[in-house]
């Protein structure tokens, strides 16, 4: 009985944290309740895809197969066997880690055009209720900002609130990658913020890459703006759990084995890990088995499921900044039956190389340009340690 009544009250605790300190505290509250359902199995047309035999064998299963797998099986395939497959099973080959990522971007084009045609005509349907035919439009236009001329979309599947990512720079040769895991409320809907783009996940990638550019022109780098997982919505239960950490670290571990047989970096790529995202870092981390180590920047950070940065395993090194303005500052930093997310990256005793964050305001502006953490992201990024500002005591 006392311990289900702790967890009451750090379930409180939690929320009425995040509450009374974002602005939206009536949206907040009204989202509290509301848990989401992981996507972990593979996008629509992967029993079809199984059974297929049209190029002669059997083709990879996305179930089970590995990144270097699926890479040497695409590798035997004539260019016209890989289109007839893309155009054939789009949302399977545009979500299959291994696959070339020029064939990925073809595969998804055709998916997001068939998502929002079918958006259209649900916004259209007079059968439908005045809020389903305003969702479907809402939907409608955002995909149809994906087709926009020269996106990368690396991934895209429409299920639930809609999942996706996109390439910034080269991705096929790049010497240096740097992979952005957002936090809560990451999704379909506010994947491009055009009004504050520096809350999006894409506005972060694109000051990024410029940053990149900035202080080593003609670098060949790459971001992926990755919203590969089912992330929180508001400040509920799932804020507080790593229930969707848990389903989204093999999601992650399977991007970066896809970025390693399908690129020619000699490194591999950096981790930036905002708010929520770096539960996830921090789940996927005992993951990473590479001949090298994985710079992992966390970010506005509730924690990363550790106390110490050394329980992460010997293949990340890892960086972490906090501004003083950011309100997750004020959240408890622990963890008890579940709930919480341990210790604070930023305290001495966790173990992180603390970054500066000078100029950044609040929990969304630390890719601001000019502002300390900016900077250090790129240099991180760019393996250029030595131009790293760290905070002072």
């Amino acid at each position: 009985m006392q311990r289900r009544r702790v967890k009451r009250m750090l379930i409180g605790a939690f929320a009425a944290s995040a509450v009374l300190l974002d602005a939206g505290a009536a949206a907040a509250q009204a989202a509290a309740s509301n848990e989401q359902v992981a996507i972990t199995s593979p996008p629509a047309g992967a029993a079809a895809w199984v059974e297929d035999e049209s190029v002669g064998r059997a083709l990879p299963d996305p179930a089970t197969a590995d990144a270097p797998s699926v890479a040497a099986f695409f590798a035997t395939l004539a260019d016209s066997e890989q289109q007839h497959l893309a155009e054939t099973y789009p949302l399977v080959v545009g979500n299959l880690d291994g696959v070339p990522p020029a064939l990925r971007y073809r595969a998804n084009r055709i998916a997001v055009a068939a998502e929002r045609d079918r958006a259209r005509e649900r916004a259209a349907d007079t059968g439908l209720n005045a809020a389903e035919r305003a969702a479907a439009a809402v939907r409608a236009t955002d995909t149809g900002r994906l087709l926009k001329a020269g996106r990368q979309i690396l991934a895209f599947d429409p299920r639930g609130r809609g999942l996706v990512s996109e390439v910034y720079g080269d991705l096929a040769a790049a010497d240096r990658v740097a992979v952005l895991v957002p936090g809560s409320d990451a999704d379909l809907a506010h994947f491009d913020q055009t009004g504050d783009p520096l809350r999006s996940v894409t506005g972060m990638a694109r000051a990024l890459l410029a940053e990149e550019r900035r202080q080593q022109p003609g670098s060949r780098t790459a971001v992926v703006a990755w919203t590969g997982y089912v992330t929180p919505s508001g400040f509920g239960p799932d804020a507080v759990t790593a229930r969707l950490a848990e389903a989204a670290a093999p999601r992650l571990l399977r991007l970066l084995a896809g970025l390693k047989v399908t690129g020619h970096a000699a490194v591999p790529p950096t981790l930036l890990c905002h708010s929520y995202g770096s539960v996830v870092c921090g789940t996927a981390a005992p993951g990473i088995r590479e001949n090298g180590t994985t710079d992992v920047v966390v970010f506005g950070s509730p924690g990363m499921g550790v106390d110490a940065a050394a329980e992460l395993g010997p293949g990340v090194r890892v960086w972490a900044a906090r501004n003083p303005t950011d309100w997750i500052g004020n959240v408890p930093y622990l963890e008890f039956g579940g709930l919480g997310h341990g210790t604070d990256p930023t305290t001495r005793e966790f173990g992180a190389v603390e970054l500066s964050s000078q100029g950044s305001v609040g929990h969304t502006g630390y890719f601001a340009e000019g502002t300390g953490s900016l900077h250090n992201f790129g240099a991180v990024a760019l393996g250029d340690y030595q131009d790293v500002a760290l905070q002072q005591p």
